[in-house]
């Protein structure tokens, strides 16, 4: 006789949903400190919390980029960045205009975000939250991929509709003078 299947704790469970999810029922969620909850058009964006690499990487950003902000913006990591009413997303972090917010701080104050791919993220990074953070008019798009022997970043910026290319790491280094003077050591 086979053994039973383990099941995860109740706690990690999604609850029974019929229909599109609402900010409202992602909100009403139970804390999950296991994995990242995003929403997109009534449907959720579930992730696993990145690895020990993936950690150091957004580490690092966070930390350059701190050190670096000028006295009018801040780095954050994690953050609840609400793009629209069916639109909720966290980025790996971001650097904001300091504001009063809830639990939801609104894309109009932010002028960076940062995602490092992961096996399970790379194709919502790389196109899905690409194209949300180009509509929802975010300046600046920090991508960093760890994956090869060396770490590879590539600094967008919003032109007219889209993101252009304006700064890339050399051997796991990124160096960019916008939105300010900034060297980043992956």
């Amino acid at each position: 006789m086979a053994a039973p299947a383990e099941t995860a704790p109740d706690q990690y469970l999604l609850p029974r949903h019929v229909g599109p999810w609402s900010l409202d029922d992602v909100l009403s969620l139970p804390e999950d400190n296991s994995q990242r909850i995003e929403l997109v058009d009534g449907m959720l964006l579930v992730s696993p919390l990145g690895s020990y690499r993936h950690q150091q990487m957004v580490g690092r950003a966070y930390g350059a980029l701190l050190g670096a902000c000028p006295a009018d913006l801040e780095a954050t990591i994690e953050l609840n960045v609400l793009l629209s009413s069916g639109r909720l997303v966290i980025p790996d972090f971001t650097v904001v205009k300091p504001r009063e917010a809830g639990v939801m701080f609104p894309v109009s104050d932010v002028v960076l975000v940062g995602e490092v791919f992961s096996p399970s993220t790379r194709l919502n990074d790389e196109g899905l939250k690409r194209s949300l953070y180009a509509d929802a008019r975010v300046p600046y798009y920090l991508m960093v991929d760890p994956s090869g022997p060396v770490v590879e970043a590539t600094l967008l910026e919003l032109q007219g509709d889209q993101y252009v290319e304006i700064a890339t790491s050399d051997a796991g280094v990124l160096e960019t003078e916008r939105p300010f003077p900034v060297t980043i050591k992956f």
